[in-house]
């Protein structure tokens, strides 16, 4: 019997990838139907759900679900669920769909064929409401809110089968790991509490710090980093996936931090996308889910623990994977080592601030980064990074006040 957090719903892992003759038989069927193209965002959550971290989902929410999910985060069914999962097309083409059809996903960049879809419903849905919900403004300026905006006006809801997870498994082969993938490898270790890292960004100091808090306290830590688009500015997955990987090899003990890539894309919703980050982590076996200032954020949108805050209005008994709230990091001159706001008495002349954000601007403007900000072993893989950009390669990172403290 095991002891991890059981999957999200209560059941088994819901994986919707077809393999062996049924995959052969989707694809050879795939190459008949129309298609519908998918955006970046899209094919990720199609891939999420192929491989089950987004169980018990079974395909694209109808218009109950998306309502449901925008104004109470739970699905007409009562379950919880924080964001819609949705599939858009524009008015012209859902004039030429119809309820019953099968149709074929295809992915909008790659024209890689991805998945099958019955279209069970089709109906229009408010973009402002979605964007209101999910992310707490409808302003432009936000990279979440855009997406939203340039969708189709029409929504198209099915069960899907999922016929490749794209680029992943190849391109990530060292970190790209299932559900069913991590959850075996909790077992082996004899893991039964395990805390989920979220990155988006190579671990600096204060993110190490983090991830030894849950380790003093758990069995182990998932520094789990997400591999799908990211807006411009951010360090790609591969250059993080080895920063990380010198990290854990020379500042961690053996056999406590491991390192997966999940195959979503960013949405930047602070607290709802913390939510949803800690649904499809208990998908993948982690008890816990690490939010410290911040998660998920971007610019001035939310506040520095709003993230943390939301948790409190959603039960166990509805999401099974807990926060790990911990406190704003940073490097003490005075402590000497690591402290947060709960542990460090002294003033802010005193405090090196650290956060992705900032370590990415100093590193793209050549500054020198000060020790007590980021291993000099990460460093050097990050500076041989950004020494390979060429000039309009490089984007302007912009601090927001939750970066400068």
């Amino acid at each position: 019997m095991s002891k991890l957090v059981p999957p999200h719903g209560g059941g088994p892992l819901k994986p919707l990838l077809l393999t062996g003759a049924a995959l052969a038989e989707g694809k050879r069927k795939a190459e008949t139907l129309k298609q519908v193209r998918m955006t970046s965002r899209e094919t990720c959550d199609l891939i999420m759900l192929g491989i089950g971290a987004f169980t018990p989902l079974e395909g694209f929410m109808g218009k109950a679900d998306w309502q449901s999910v925008c104004d109470t985060t739970r699905m007409a069914s009562g379950l919880f669920w924080p964001i819609p999962i949705t599939l858009s097309v524009s008015e012209t083409q859902a004039d030429v769909l119809e309820v019953g059809q099968e149709i074929t996903l295809v992915d909008d960049e790659s024209n890689e064929i991805m998945g099958l879809m019955r279209i069970q419903e089709k109906y229009a849905y408010d973009k402002q409401h979605e964007c209101r919900s999910v992310f707490q403004t409808d302003d432009m300026e936000h990279p979440g809110v855009q997406k939203v905006m340039n969708q189709g006006a029409i929504n198209l809801a099915g069960p899907v089968q999922v016929l490749s997870e794209g680029e992943f498994p190849k391109k990530y082969a060292s970190i790209y790991k299932r559900p069913a993938e991590t959850r075996a490898v909790f077992e082996q270790k004899k893991w039964s509490k395990v805390a989920a890292f979220q990155t988006r960004n190579p671990m600096h100091r204060s993110h190490e710090y983090l991830a030894k808090i849950a380790i003093e306290t758990l069995d182990g830590v998932l520094i789990h980093q997400i591999l799908g688009k990211l807006k411009a500015g951010d360090i790609p997955a591969e250059v993080r996936a080895e920063a990380i990987d010198l990290l854990v090899e020379k500042y961690f003990v053996a056999d406590t931090a491991i390192q997966a890539g999940y195959p979503m894309e960013m949405r930047y919703a602070g607290p709802k996308e913390a939510l949803l980050h800690a649904v499809f982590r208990q998908n993948y076996g982690c008890s816990h889910l690490i939010v410290g200032r911040d998660h998920a954020g971007v610019g001035d949108y939310y506040g520095p623990f709003d993230a943390q805050y939301i948790f409190d209005q959603v039960s166990e008994e509805e999401l099974k994977t807990r926060p790990l709230k911990i406190d704003w990091t940073f490097y003490c001159y005075k402590c000497h080592g690591m402290a947060s706001m709960k542990t460090c008495p002294h003033g802010k002349e005193d405090r090196q601030l650290l956060s992705g954000t900032k370590l990415r601007k100093m590193l793209s403007e050549g500054e020198t980064v000060p020790p007590e900000f980021s291993r000099p072993e990460v460093l050097e893989v990050l500076k041989r990074y950004y020494a390979s950009l060429k000039d309009g390669e490089k984007v302007e990172v912009k601090l927001h006040k939750a970066a400068t403290g």
